[in-house]
């Protein structure tokens, strides 16, 4: 019953815009994951094997990562990490993953690379500085989910990290969005993936059309 529920909640979120003439959305962007560091440090740290910074779950289960330099990114300069142990329980092959899904020490990287650009920074590298390059050089990259308030980074092929506009006043705080096919295609029933749902959601494509796909979801309540 309760994952019916929340597939019915899920339904008509993922409207996800991208740039407008005053970059209201780059500006929200920024402050809004400004508050999330802010409220939640204990979720932030460093993660040496990216070269960047990580904002965990609180059960670890997942993670955003991103590079504080994208010429010495060696993977990706935006991901995600999950932990394998439900995907592979939900019959996860890993040997069936892509090529570009990394797997190891029983973690699964998804993600993208941005660019290869030295970034600069005035003083010491901080996660929010690193976060308002990537506002700076991949704009692109950065888009705000209408219906549910909030800001979003794409990761690339279908899968996406979003945080909500007001932290703490949303009871989905950040969502971690995958797309199914990968997953599908290496054995996973997506119906049984313990901590993450499995439901058809709306979107706008390129071309502005609503349509509507299938999303493998994790919502995080950070103040439950």
């Amino acid at each position: 019953m309760k994952k019916t529920v929340f597939f019915s909640l899920c339904l008509g979120f993922l409207i996800f815009t991208a740039c407008s003439k005053l970059d209201v959305v780059g500006d929200g962007a920024e402050k809004s994951f400004a508050r999330l560091l802010d409220l939640y440090p204990q979720l932030v740290s460093m993660d040496d094997h990216q070269n960047g910074w990580a904002f965990s779950s609180p059960d670890a289960s997942a993670k955003f990562i991103w590079s504080k330099n994208w010429a010495e990114s060696p993977f990706y300069d935006v991901a995600i990490e999950l932990d394998a142990k439900p995907f592979i329980a939900a019959g996860l092959d890993v040997k069936k993953l892509p090529a570009e899904y990394f797997y190891y020490n029983g973690k699964i990287l998804i993600g993208t690379k941005l660019g290869t650009q030295n970034i600069k920074y005035k003083g010491a590298p901080t996660p929010l500085a690193s976060f308002e390059e990537i506002v700076k050089l991949s704009r692109a990259n950065i888009g705000y989910d209408e219906a549910l308030e909030h800001y979003g980074v794409d990761l690339g092929a279908g899968n996406l990290f979003e945080w909500a506009k007001d932290s703490g006043a949303n009871d989905k705080d950040i969502l971690f969005v995958l797309d199914p096919d990968p997953f599908l295609d290496a054995g996973v029933d997506p119906t049984n993936i313990d901590g993450w749902a499995f439901a058809r959601v709306v979107i706008e494509d390129e071309d502005g059309r609503t349509i509507e796909v299938e999303k493998i979801l994790k919502a995080v309540n950070l103040n439950s």
